[in-house]
């Protein structure tokens, strides 16, 4: 099966900003649909954004809304969180995911990355 591979994590201040990557030759013909999801210490993991691969369509939680985009690159096998006015509160590890199905508001994916950390100091 594919392998999903996050990158772009690392430490900001509150503000800043960070791109993250996920590769997923594994999901180029595969997944229908792509996520992000972060989890923090103490904390149930939770959905950040997701895409749908055929036309681009995204879905952001309310906690991101204006902040977050994702996107993609067919060509590269790629899909992008571009994380803006970082808070604080978003510092958790990030988990790039994909799935067969088509994207709705479960948690259910078939493939999981390792995951990239994203702290964001005061």
């Amino acid at each position: 099966q594919g392998s999903l591979v996050e990158s772009g994590g690392g430490s900001v201040q509150a503000g800043g900003s960070l791109r993250l990557s996920c590769t997923a030759s594994g999901c180029r013909y595969g997944c229908a649909c792509m996520g992000w999801f972060r989890q923090a210490p103490g904390k149930e993991r939770e959905t950040v954004a997701t895409i749908w691969r055929r036309n681009g369509g995204t879905y952001y939680a309310d906690s991101v809304k204006g902040r977050f985009t994702t996107s993609q690159d067919n060509a590269l096998s790629t899909v992008y969180l571009q994380m803006r006015s970082l808070k604080p509160e978003d510092s958790a590890m990030y988990y790039c995911a994909g799935r067969v199905r088509q994207c709705d508001l479960s948690t259910e994916y078939d493939y999981w990355g390792q995951g990239t950390q994203v702290t964001v100091s005061s």
